[in-house]
């Protein structure tokens, strides 16, 4: 099993494309500190070229995202890590559950973000375990909600997938691609021909 903090999951361009970050930004935020600790946590490959960023890293990296979307210079964003961290005590403390109730009042409280709605709105794309204090999983804020998709340590590899059955979206598409109808992948697939045809409408958009 893919340990959450310590395994990579995703290379740097992997988790550029999949939270539609520039690469750029990401690149500033690996290299970047709070409180002392990376911004974004990274792990040493196995070998050169392979996964370097653990999932709970790639769930750091959705956070800052929306910090930056909610009008934060990146200066801003490196404070607020900071004190989120400070207040948690832990260097993960972007990603703690308590960043949804806590890190709400704190952000705002420091005038960094305009309001609890605009932060929620952000931090529903993770989800944490009953009793887990850090995230087990990152739905893609991309994708239809008729079709949630995430990114998920436990399934496909650091692929996305598909909620609801854990089968990873290329899988699907590129049956599709090949001819296959969207009756027949839905039924293969225990979902809706709506669904696969919504999946696959989204994908091509993305890919344009």
């Amino acid at each position: 099993m893919v340990r959450r903090f310590d395994d990579g999951l995703l290379t740097p361009a992997e988790v550029a494309s999949y939270l539609e970050i520039p690469q750029s930004t990401l690149t500033t935020w690996l290299n970047g500190k709070a409180t002392g600790a990376p911004l974004i946590h990274q792990v040493e490959p196995v070998r050169k070229g392979q996964p370097s960023v653990p999932f709970i890293a790639v769930a750091e990296a959705h956070v800052l995202r929306s910090l930056r979307s909610m009008g934060l210079r990146m200066s801003e964003v490196s404070e607020a890590a900071a004190a989120v961290r400070d207040a948690f005590d832990t260097p993960y403390g972007l990603v703690s559950r308590r960043i949804a109730t806590d890190g709400v009042s704190l952000l705002v409280g420091h005038g960094w973000v305009p309001g609890h709605r605009a932060v929620s709105e952000h931090l529903r794309y993770l989800t944490w375990e009953p009793g887990d204090d850090f995230p087990s999983s990152l739905r893609l804020r991309q994708y239809p909600d008729s079709v949630p998709v995430v990114i998920d340590p436990r399934f496909g590899h650091g692929l996305p997938v598909v909620a609801a059955n854990q089968v990873p979206v290329r899988a699907i598409t590129d049956l599709w691609e090949a001819g296959e109808s969207v009756k027949d992948i839905a039924y293969d697939y225990d979902m809706t021909p709506e669904q696969v045809n919504a999946l696959c409408k989204a994908v091509v958009r993305l890919a344009a």
